[in-house]
């Protein structure tokens, strides 16, 4: 492969992983949300999250959110399908949708991503613990913001993440974020 193809599929990946920015969290439509947060909203704060979590835990803050950051990037392709949904409907494993996504990128950029998908999908260090943690308390934060707003029907969401919780650190946190509102985070600079 030339420069100027690789050059051409790495920004090509890069421009259809713009889609995460308008595509929604579906799974929220089935909690009555009319306007879920995006994919990649999601995606920020949950390398966010899991960089935090890594700082508590003991793991590398920055391989935890690398994983994090990469972990719905196949959604470009195969879409946010939810929970309910994957009873139903079979799809590639994400380590082939990104195979696909990068297989026009440059070769170094290709075989980087697919490796941290990998280790996301099928490791089980701490790092990858930490990562699947992340995901599932952002998941619980987005929840206790829907319910501020409202929505009733999230707590199933609020209560299947915070059961999915394996590190100490990350039970900890769902445990202050339910005891809170989510704008309590102000208090810190006003006081």
């Amino acid at each position: 492969m030339d420069d100027e193809n690789a050059a051409t599929g790495t920004a090509g990946y890069l421009l259809e992983l713009g889609m995460l920015k308008r595509a929604k969290r579906s799974g929220w439509w089935i909690a009555g949300v009319k306007d879920p947060e995006t994919i990649a909203e999601h995606s920020f704060r949950t390398a966010v999250v899991g960089s935090v979590l890594a700082l508590m835990e003991g793991a590398d803050p920055a391989r935890v959110a690398l994983m994090c950051v990469f972990h719905d990037t196949q959604e470009t392709r195969i879409g946010d399908i939810p929970h309910i949904g994957r009873r139903y409907v079979t799809a590639a494993s994400n380590e082939q949708v990104t195979a696909d996504q990068v297989s026009a990128a440059h070769p170094a950029v290709a075989a980087g991503i697919g490796r941290v998908v990998d280790e996301y999908e099928n490791g089980d260090s701490l790092e990858v613990v930490v990562a699947h943690d992340a995901d599932k308390l952002e998941c619980l934060l987005q929840a206790v913001e829907y319910r501020e707003q409202g929505y009733a029907n999230v707590q199933n969401w609020i209560d299947t993440s915070k059961a999915s919780l394996k590190t100490a650190s990350a039970q900890e946190l769902a445990e202050a974020a339910l005891n809170m509102t989510s704008v309590e985070w102000q208090q810190t600079y006003l006081r």
